[in-house]
């Protein structure tokens, strides 16, 4: 593989690690998973168990996973620690989701480790078809593809967080011995239950015996639901607000500074370059399961390594601001909690006169209750759909809008490019005026990509 691509800068080794991609996209889609994972362990079984080549810290939630899954790696790796990380979706490139010590797996790794696994996946899914089950899904060949790689590198740990769910998501083959809980509430409802505490088994799935179990508030039924599981698999259980917690959060330039009382000890006027109090939250948990990880929980971590872990962190997508002069903020808010989330950090970090926002979300969501959360704000909406075959309809989407804030504060753009420069026309035009793109990751993604095509971040 390495005399096809001499230049590992070129061109011919971007289109490989895009062949990848294509091949990956011919499974069936991850929004459909297959509630299994059987398909999985078969599948890393006949790889030699890549999946146990490194100690594991799996997450789980409804919203903040992969911004505290990057401040856990970057803790670790501050650390000296070799890491790999796998978050989901992506913005732009699948590369993005598995990371060796930071960066997006090389083009050249991910084509020839996938060359390289290629007969053991067919192997597996000829084993299926001939069972009569399902060939191994997208993410379930993404997920033997990453531990792969990381197992190639190699690294030392493994900061894993879950596509669906968690007691059948593929990558609940590896045993965490951290299992961390972002906040949960309703999403994917079809899959994983109508209420909160359904969904919360669903995710205990994820916690294994003698593990360490660190946990976001949560609604009441949720915690018992943990503690139920934690306790049944003699798991440790570390929960926000009385074994760790956000002692303070002050806006700052660029984001902002906390202050955090950890599992084993208080870490003082952190820099954290995110905007919002839920970012402070997460950064609170991350902390709680790194000193889980390292120390059993009772080992300080050195504060040159909260400090330079979180003030090295980004979490693209996630309350960005890509363009200034009108200012153009994104963030992947999906369901009604993340529109909350994002609504509470918008009125505390930014100070807009008037707001405008670029709306698209995918056919699985609650749609209205993303647009009745937004509402809150007083915008106006510009309605539009991302380049996704499963974006709802423009006009489909108008109409939720318009029954919830109104036609006159509802326009219906089709052409997500045009429906942004309509929305960033109309706040240049309104002193103090902003443009806030939500209501899906591939929307933001489409978002991040048109501002850099035209480099907005440099003007």
């Amino acid at each position: 593989m390495t005399d096809q691509f001499p230049d590992e800068s070129g061109a011919a080794v971007r289109d490989a690690a895009d062949d990848v991609y294509r091949a990956l996209l011919g499974r069936v889609g991850e929004q459909s998973p297959e509630p299994r994972l059987s398909a999985t362990l078969r599948a890393v079984e006949v790889l030699g168990d890549p999946h146990r080549a490194a100690p594991v810290i799996h997450l789980t939630g409804t919203n903040g996973k992969t911004s505290t899954a990057r401040i856990v790696e970057s803790l670790l790796r501050v650390s000296g620690l070799r890491t790999g990380l796998m978050t989901s979706p992506h913005l732009a490139r699948f590369t993005e989701r598995i990371r060796v010590d930071g960066e997006p797996v090389a083009d050249a790794d991910v084509a020839r480790i996938w060359s390289e696994i290629t007969p053991y996946v067919e192997l597996v899914d000829a084993e299926l078809e001939g069972r009569g089950e399902p060939e191994l899904t997208y993410f379930e060949a993404l997920t033997v593809l990453a531990f792969a790689v990381f197992a190639d590198a190699p690294v030392d740990v493994v900061v894993l967080e879950v596509g669906m769910g968690g007691e059948w998501d593929s990558t609940n083959v590896a045993d965490g011995q951290v299992a961390v809980f972002t906040p949960i509430a309703l999403d994917h409802v079809a899959r994983l239950g109508s209420t909160v505490e359904q969904i919360a088994r669903t995710k205990a799935g994820i916690i294994k015996p003698g593990a360490a179990v660190v946990t976001a508030f949560q609604p009441a039924e949720v915690l018992t639901v943990l503690s139920e599981v934690a306790e049944r698999n003699d798991a440790t259980l570390a929960v926000e607000g009385g074994g760790f917690a956000v002692l303070e959060s002050q806006v700052a330039v660029g984001g902002q500074v906390v202050s955090v009382r950890g599992l084993a000890g208080e870490y003082r006027d952190l820099e954290l370059p995110l905007f919002g109090r839920h970012q402070a939250e997460n950064a609170a948990l991350a902390i709680a399961a790194v000193e889980s990880f390292v120390g059993g929980g009772a080992v300080r971590l050195a504060d040159e390594v909260v400090q330079s872990g979180l003030a090295s962190v980004a979490s693209p997508g996630r309350l960005q601001r890509i363009a200034s002069e009108p200012t153009v903020i994104v963030d992947a808010a999906h369901n009604p909690n993340g529109a909350e989330t994002l609504v509470a950090a918008l009125e505390e970090y930014f100070d807009f006169a008037e707001l405008v926002i670029v709306l698209g979300v995918l056919g699985d969501k609650d749609a209205e209750g993303i647009v009745r959360e937004l509402a809150r704000t007083g915008a106006r909406f510009v309605v539009t759909q991302s380049e996704s075959d499963r974006a709802i309809p423009a006009e489909q989407l108008g109409r939720v809008v318009a029954g919830v804030v109104g036609g006159e504060r509802t326009q219906v753009i089709e052409r997500f490019e045009e429906a942004l420069e309509t929305a960033r026309d109309w706040a240049a035009d309104a002193p103090g005026a902003g443009v806030v793109v939500t209501g899906s990751i591939t929307l933001v993604g489409d978002a991040i990509a048109f501002a850099e095509d035209r480099e907005w971040g440099r003007a």
